[in-house]
């Protein structure tokens, strides 16, 4: 980095405005930023004065995490359902070339390989978290090459390379929410950097096509004194997180903006699409190029829980049962304020002749000729509020689509036999309908992306873990790009299977019942496709359990070895047991010789 102090004070006009469209959207949310700062109070609030209730003159501040535990059980669901098991997606080719099974194992163990690698289930489970907290989720992904100096060989160890998902705050990106979709809306994303890590990824990240001169100039204008920093106030920039401009340019942190969509620029007439332009402290270009992506949109997904019309800001699971949370808080501290006041009741005193005492159980009051005390009680059915209390934590599980039976609590009344489970999948149905559009806007679009980034990135050989489908054995073999190029899309089965396996298990007992009664009807019904779509359905294909006929072949099998060993008994019984010792004839006695 050079060490003259010669900064271009003027403020790049693309920069000023990208920077500008980033206030514009991020103060046409302001009222969304307040509702989910109020939630966020509730859920992590463990007395009523972190949060509204504050307002009440209630003495007692009692918190009932009744909304923190929705939030949990809708969290734990939502992961089980998208993650049920091991293999939870599929690869399905588009054409012939890429149906090939070998193709098919390439794709799918790759991107095996590489979830596993950086853990892509914590990920979701926090894009979950956003999923439920905010109603909004967003998801990016780049692609890193993660290089360690061994200390001792000082050779160079690749820890991780390819691509790699990363959550985005949703209070750390904005866009136009009066666009048709996500997709076809620019969006700006915030980000804070430390200056150190910028200069690093000058040096180590040459993909992301940094300006090394405008990155002097940041490094620069920490140490430029007053001069920049009016510069700052006249352009009137803040930074979230920071009181003032002072603080920002010591913390040794910069801002970033990433903008991704056309741009226009008003002096040269020259309109760009699809770009990628990141600015640094709302000033500089540090970046101005085209999306590589072969895809042809940037790599950010955005799902919502409850749509709104004509905005594309959602609502989430939490966002109506505030006031309910409110409710269920007020009530248990009045209730609790009202016990109280009955167990130590207002004392009222009457005449001059009560002598001192001290309230309690057995305590003395000596009274004169006019004296008088009596005590002052509320009326107790407040104590009542618990029925009430109860409802409302009813209704809200019920209202964010979390019905009590995920939480193992059975519901009131006698089930038939296959009662229970239609009854588990009409009470679900908010729910599996929720975690299946999260699959569908956030995992698989995900999935693609993030193949398409590490076929583009990939420029060597690559080992990775191959599973055989049928036989289980597990090997290592290297791959190159031509073998995980393919036509396609990665599917995921977790929520969709989630909901079909019930469906199809309660179906196919019941079906089969009822034509069990119906031989006419019976005799057309395939046992060995069922096998199969049971195999299928319950994801015992990798296992080998579902083969043609491999029961009778079993069973011979068993039926050999059980006859083998038969014979051997029966050929032990015929031969003599070893002679013992009382059966052996004692030697001759032996004459001296003369």
């Amino acid at each position: 980095m050079s060490e003259t102090l010669t900064l271009n004070y003027e403020r790049d006009q693309l920069a000023k405005l990208l920077y500008d469209k980033w206030l514009t959207w991020d103060m046409a949310r302001i009222n969304w930023k307040d509702e989910k700062k109020e939630l966020r109070q509730y859920i992590h609030a463990t007395d009523t004065r972190k949060t509204s209730n504050s307002k009440l003159p209630w003495k007692n501040s009692t918190v009932t995490p009744k909304i923190t535990q929705i939030r949990d059980n809708l969290h734990a669901n939502y992961l089980a359902a998208l993650f049920p098991r091991e293999k939870w997606f599929k690869f399905e080719p588009a054409d012939r070339d890429s149906a090939t099974l070998k193709k098919k194992q390439a794709v799918e163990s790759y991107m095996v390989s590489k979830m596993k690698q950086h853990n892509f289930q914590t990920i979701v489970s926090q894009l979950v978290l956003d999923y439920i907290d905010y109603g909004n989720v967003f998801v990016g992904h780049e692609f890193v090459n993660e290089v360690k100096t061994d200390p001792i060989t000082k050779e160079a160890v690749t820890v991780y390379r390819g691509p790699r998902p990363f959550r985005i705050s949703p209070l750390d990106i904005v866009f136009d929410p009066s666009a048709r979709t996500f997709k076809e809306s620019p969006c700006i994303v915030r980000r804070l950097k430390s200056i150190g890590d910028l200069i690093k990824d000058i040096e180590t990240r040459p993909n992301l096509e940094y300006n090394p001169k405008i990155v002097s100039e940041i490094v620069n204008s920490r140490y430029a004194g007053s001069g920049i920093i009016d510069h700052y106030k006249t352009d009137g920039y803040r930074v979230d997180g920071f009181n003032t401009i002072e603080d920002y340019m010591g913390s040794g942190l910069v801002e970033l903006h990433d903008f991704y969509g056309d741009t226009y620029d008003e002096f040269t007439g020259v309109w760009k699409t699809n770009r990628v332009v990141t600015i640094a402290d709302g000033r500089w270009v540090l970046r101005d190029i085209e999306n590589r992506s072969w895809l042809g949109h940037r790599p950010i997904y955005h799902c919502g829980w409850r749509l709104r019309a004509d905005n594309l800001w959602a609502q989430g699971p939490l966002d109506q049962l505030v006031g309910m949370q409110y409710r269920i808080d007020h009530l248990e501290n009045l209730k609790a304020d009202v016990f109280d006041v009955i167990a130590h009741p207002v004392t009222l005193i009457s005449g001059s002749t009560v002598e001192e005492f001290e309230f309690g159980p057995n305590a003395k009051i000596y009274l004169g000729v006019d004296g008088k005390v009596t005590f002052e009680r509320p009326e107790a059915a407040a104590l009542n509020a618990n029925m009430e209390i109860q409802v409302l934590m009813d209704r809200m599980e019920e209202l964010a689509g979390a019905p009590r039976q995920a939480m193992g609590i059975r519901t009131p009344g006698e089930k038939t036999k296959y009662e229970v489970q239609t009854l588990e999948n009409g009470a679900g149905r908010i729910f599996q309908s929720k975690v299946a559009w999260f699959e569908r806007n956030i995992i698989e679009p995900l999935l693609d992306s993030m193949l398409e980034e590490g076929v583009r990135s990939l420029d060597a050989m690559e080992e990775i873990r191959i599973v055989d489908p049928e036989i289980g054995v597990e090997t290592f073999a290297k791959i190159s790009k031509q073998d995980i190029v393919a036509r396609g899309k990665l599917v995921a089965m977790g929520a969709r299977h989630f909901a079909e396996e019930a469906r199809f298990v309660q179906e196919l007992q019941s079906t089969l019942s009822a034509v069990a009664n119906f031989p006419t009807v019976n005799a057309h019904i395939s046992g060995k496709a069922i096998a199969k779509a049971i195999g299928e359905v319950m994801g015992w294909s990798a296992y080998g359990i579902i083969k043609d006929n491999v029961a009778v072949m079993e069973q011979a099998e068993t039926q050999r070895l059980v006859q083998t060993a038969q014979e051997d008994v029966r050929t032990e019984a015929t031969i003599p047991a070893e002679l013992q010792d009382e059966d052996m004839v004692p030697p001759a006695p032996t004459v001296p010789q003369q």
